[in-house]
């Protein structure tokens, strides 16, 4: 593996060895499978032909997990799109909610509960302080979103907060937010520390968390107490649409794009990463093993959401947004439901319509033929030879032209060649 390879090939490479380190989850681990098999045979396909018989081609299937980088980008686009419809017509803050390193072991150990805990205190925290008449009287439209890494793949949980500038009053009145910012730092901080612990506190108490080995949970605790915490309050932007953007880069496909990597060669790879610090571009390189872990670290649990809908924006709040935007814009006609994107209409809106289209006579393709995914094939061919073996009473084994388990990873390294080659 050199050049400049895509996050599949380094997986393709790497991720059996990773595997049979033991130190996987089995989330983690079916993660990585599903990047590996992601647009190969693995996964089966279809065959997409001219109507006119002029041309044809094989369409290997997504595996559609919400980690794999290699299919997340029409998610993406259809989850922005539906987060757009979504926002009020007013401006937007923006809160990044961080947790301090003291806490860190019991997030590693803890991630579903601590995960709720986090995103509790966040919520709690913007409606308590909002709905006081001090600060807004009115409850806002907020989104939120969890991010488990930092911009060089460390453990760095996180949450995003996109807040509507105004908010809704209990006499059903609109109330803008006056200020060049949302909340005053110094008050939302200890609000924030002081959520979070209890969260934290009533989950142990409950027994859903667990500390290191050789510590206590009540450690960890008062470490974090005695630390000033860090809660990023952004200014007011025009509309949301830029951060819901933001955000949008990472709710599939993982922490680290194929945009990024930057190349590979010894065993490492190289990817790009912004410096918060002077906003310079940097290079960071880790041997590819690591990289593996790194990114499968961050896979999030299975069944918990990563993006939440909270006040206004909540999904059961939709006839009082309504309202909202009316009350914002009267010449507002209100949100239009989402519409799922074709295949055709998504590769034209990225620029890659002509691949929809037969090269020789400019035709639609079709979809034809199905072909079954690897295991199914095997197990189809498996049961086909039996049957001749029964048929012919012989005793021996039933012979199989399917290629063994362990080429998987060599034939999915051959296939990506070949179509990176083309």
């Amino acid at each position: 593996m050199a050049g400049k390879p895509t996050i599949q090939e380094v997986f393709v490479h790497h991720f059996d060895e990773v595997r049979r380190g033991g130190k996987l989850s089995a989330p983690q681990q079916r993660a990585g499978q599903a990047i590996v098999a992601c647009r190969t045979d693995t996964m089966g396909g279809h065959e997409q032909r001219c109507p006119d018989g002029h041309f044809v081609r094989t369409q290997y299937h997504s595996c559609r997990h919400r980690s794999c980088p290699t299919c997340a980008e029409k998610a993406k686009g259809e989850w922005l799109d539906k987060q757009q419809q979504r926002l009020l017509p007013c401006d937007h803050f923006h809160v990044i909610f961080t947790v301090p390193h003291e806490l860190l072991p019991l997030w590693r150990y803890n991630r579903r509960a601590f995960t709720d805990a986090l995103f509790g205190a966040c919520r709690d925290t913007l409606l308590q302080l909002l709905g006081q008449q001090r600060h807004l009287g009115a409850t806002p439209g907020i989104l939120m979103a969890l991010h488990t890494w930092g911009r060089t793949l460390n453990q760095h949980p996180h949450i995003h907060c996109l807040v509507t500038a105004g908010g809704l009053t209990p006499q059903g009145e609109w109330r803008h937010v006056t200020g060049d910012y949302l909340l005053p730092a110094g008050v939302v901080k200890p609000v924030y520390r002081g959520k979070l612990l209890a969260k934290l506190s009533d989950a142990m108490r409950a027994g859903r968390l667990r500390a290191p080995e050789g510590t206590s949970i009540e450690d960890h605790l008062r470490s974090a107490a005695a630390k000033k915490w860090n809660v990023r309050l952004e200014s007011r932007y025009g509309h949301g649409r830029g951060v819901a953007k933001y955000l949008s880069r990472y709710v599939r496909g993982g922490p680290l794009a194929n945009t990024r990597v930057v190349g590979a060669g010894d065993g490492h790879v190289r990817f790009r990463y912004k410096d918060h610090r002077d906003g310079k571009y940097r290079v960071r390189c880790l041997e590819a093993p690591r990289l593996v872990e790194h990114l499968l670290w961050h896979v999030p649990e299975p069944g918990q959401h990563t993006v939440r809908h909270v006040g206004l924006y909540a999904h059961a709040c939709k006839e009082r947004r309504e309202r909202c935007r009316t009350l914002i814009d009267p010449r507002t006609t209100g949100s239009q439901a989402h519409q799922r994107q074709s295949w055709q209409a998504y590769m034209a809106s990225i620029g890659h319509g002509a691949t929809t289209r037969c090269p020789h006579c400019g035709r639609a393709l079709v979809r034809g033929a199905a072909i079954a995914h690897r295991q199914r094939r095997r197990q189809n061919s498996q049961s086909r030879w039996s049957g001749l073996c029964t048929t012919s009473r012989s005793t021996g084994p039933a012979p199989s032209h399917d290629p063994p388990a362990e080429t998987t990873r060599a034939d999915s390294a051959l296939f990506l060649a070949s179509t990176r080659a083309g």
